[in-house]
């Protein structure tokens, strides 16, 4: 078996990402440029692929605790304290997205912050992106938790609270700790209403959208607001 620095350069992960960029790697690749070394008998790409086969995928071994992340061989507390970091950065930096002042550029901006903040909650959350009439963050509140639907999310709170920001806009969100980000007829219903009742003290709904495990849908996409 061949180590790493001996394969061919453009086979080599770390040169291929910087190459071609990290979106061109796959799960492992990434995952053993973490890694860096392997164990004896293996590269660090043949851990990697091992570690995602045995966690069923790169998510679980990312949310995976402690215990169970050092369990594998070739882990252990270092580069699990390595990877909270890595994560926590990565979270830092997308919800600096949400910072007031920052002005969203596009809709995959807003999907990728409001993603990152609300799919690992174990329990549904409701959420509002609160924005001025040039789409400058005003401020984001985490307003429910529980079953979100109709009957459950009070309109006149997310009134109140567009108004107390003064918003002229809002992004609604709120996640499925199913991880299945398809709405139900009841999210509908709800985006319905809620639309109805901010026109009519001049706030804009701009989208809905629905966070999964992997996936977030938008409303505006769907052609639904």
């Amino acid at each position: 078996m061949l180590p790493i620095n001996e394969w061919p350069v453009a086979e080599r992960p770390r040169e291929r990402l910087i190459s071609k960029g990290a979106q061109a790697l796959s799960d492992a690749e990434l995952l053993a440029i973490f890694l860096r070394t392997g164990i004896p008998g293996k590269t660090a790409v043949d851990l990697a692929r091992e570690c995602l086969h045995d966690f069923g995928g790169l998510r679980p071994l990312l949310l995976a605790d402690e215990r169970t992340f050092c369990q594998v061989k070739g882990l252990g507390q270092a580069k699990y304290a390595q990877l909270q970091a890595v994560l926590e950065m990565a979270r830092r930096h997308l919800a600096s997205q949400l910072n007031p002042g920052e002005s969203i550029q596009n809709p995959l901006e807003a999907r990728e912050a409001i993603q990152t903040r609300l799919r690992d909650y174990p329990y549904e959350v409701f959420a509002v992106l609160l924005l001025d009439s040039r789409h400058r963050v005003l401020g984001f509140e985490e307003l429910f938790r529980g079953t979100i639907d109709g009957a459950m999310v009070p309109i006149r709170e997310v009134v109140i609270t567009c108004l107390k920001y003064n918003a002229a806009a809002v992004i609604i969100a709120h996640n499925h700790p199913s991880g299945v980000a398809e709405p139900s007829q009841a999210d509908r219903q709800l985006t319905d209403n809620l639309s109805s009742a901010l026109s009519l003290v001049g706030v804009r709904t701009l989208d809905h959208m629905v966070v999964g495990d992997q996936e977030c849908v938008c409303f505006s996409e769907r052609g639904w607001i």
